[in-house]
């Protein structure tokens, strides 16, 4: 049972004070602009936007800023800005294999058509800190730009019809979690709407297990890429497709082994990820999780928490998982002065049992 809070206004009033004095720091100090926040903390408003289910990034760096820096905070009130917008309608499916790329590696083939392109990444950096970090840096355009379209890697696999096909058109049409309640079993199309906006972190720790053996899943890297990408609407009052913009996504396309069944041959299967920005390891971890979460569909045996639908898609969403442990804060009196009570009528009726089951010489005294 919670107890409201009543009285303490000018207590939560003050504390309101403090904490944005606490956030401002000294004011000596410029403030961090929006831009800056935008152009330098580029990976941490990529991930506001993604968890927050919003992709504005003037609104997911003034979250970021808000919050102080606190990701899950910020991931908050993007989410609580968002359900005060009003909605038009929904964009066409993207179309990533047309994504304009600037990041391009594959873990399967080394020479694949379109080439590898290393793009921006941390994977060839020593993780050592650079005090120099801040100078600015020119980087020499490219002798040739890269062609238009890349081939997917996976495509190579699709052609000798070892890998399992994938029907244009043969999704089934997503419900918008937005609106509607998560609800099990839930198809795929809706676990990997909910795995997109997921934690990252717990992502990571779910993908991890798969990889220690918690799972039947042995992966590689098929094709991560990275671009921007056309957005597609469809208005009514139109009739005809417009495009109205293009977002920088992150795809990853995992493959897996699998050893038939279910009247399915011996084949490699797909596991994928999507996320805004440049989320590698987002894309990563959903694309590892979602192939361990297709484990009913392949008729494999499900043993790990990866592969429990409803233990995933339910603790994901790092919103929910932080109101949901930081509720502890609030007044829990009643509850807790309930449960002392029983411990002590417990305690006093266990030591009247002792006491009555001393012997008589120990209990008394030692009579002559």
């Amino acid at each position: 049972m919670y107890v409201a809070v009543k009285g303490g206004e000018q207590a939560i009033a003050r504390s309101l004070e403090l904490l944005a004095e606490a956030r401002r720091g000294d004011t000596a100090v410029p403030e961090l602009e929006l831009t800056q926040i935008r152009q330098q903390l580029r990976l941490g408003v990529a991930r506001v936007m993604q968890e927050g289910s919003l992709y504005d990034e003037e609104l997911a760096a003034l979250a970021m800023r808000q919050a102080a820096g606190d990701m899950l905070e910020a991931i908050f009130l993007l989410r609580a800005y968002r359900t005060t917008l009003p909605r038009f309608g929904y964009t066409q499916p993207l179309n990533t294999s047309s994504m304009r790329v600037r990041r391009r590696v594959s873990g399967t083939f080394k020479d694949i058509p379109g080439g590898q392109v290393l793009g921006p990444t941390y994977d060839y950096t020593q993780r050592l800190l650079d005090f120099d970090a801040t100078q600015a840096t020119t980087v020499k355009p490219a002798d040739a730009p890269l062609p238009a379209n890349m081939p997917r890697v996976l495509d190579l696999l699709d052609a000798e019809a070892l890998i399992e096909r994938i029907e244009p058109g043969s999704d089934p049409e997503p419900i918008d979690l937005t609106r509607e309640p998560l609800m099990f079993p839930a198809d795929r199309a809706t676990r990997l709407q909910n795995l997109a906006r997921g934690d990252e972190g717990f992502l990571l720790g779910m993908a991890y297990s798969t990889q220690r053996g918690y799972a039947e899943s042995h992966p590689f890297a098929g094709e991560i890429r990275m671009g921007e990408v056309d957005v597609v609407v469809c208005p009514e009052e139109l009739g005809f497709v417009i495009e109205i913009g293009s977002i920088t996504l992150t795809e990853c396309q995992m493959i897996n082994q699998f050893h038939g069944g279910n009247g399915v041959p011996p084949q490699f299967t797909r596991g994928y990820g999507l996320a805004m920005g440049e989320g590698e390891r987002k894309a990563m971890s959903m694309a590892l999780v979602d192939r361990a979460l297709r484990c009913d569909e392949l008729a494999e045996t499900s043993y790990a928490p990866a592969q429990n639908q409803e233990f995933v898609l339910s603790h994901s969403d790092s919103v929910e998982a932080s109101g949901f442990v930081q509720h502890l804060k609030l007044p829990h009196y009643v509850d807790f002065q309930a449960e002392l009570s029983l411990l002590r009528m417990l305690a006093a009726h266990n030591k009247k049992e002792d006491a009555d089951e001393q012997p008589e010489s120990v209990a008394g005294g030692a009579r002559s």
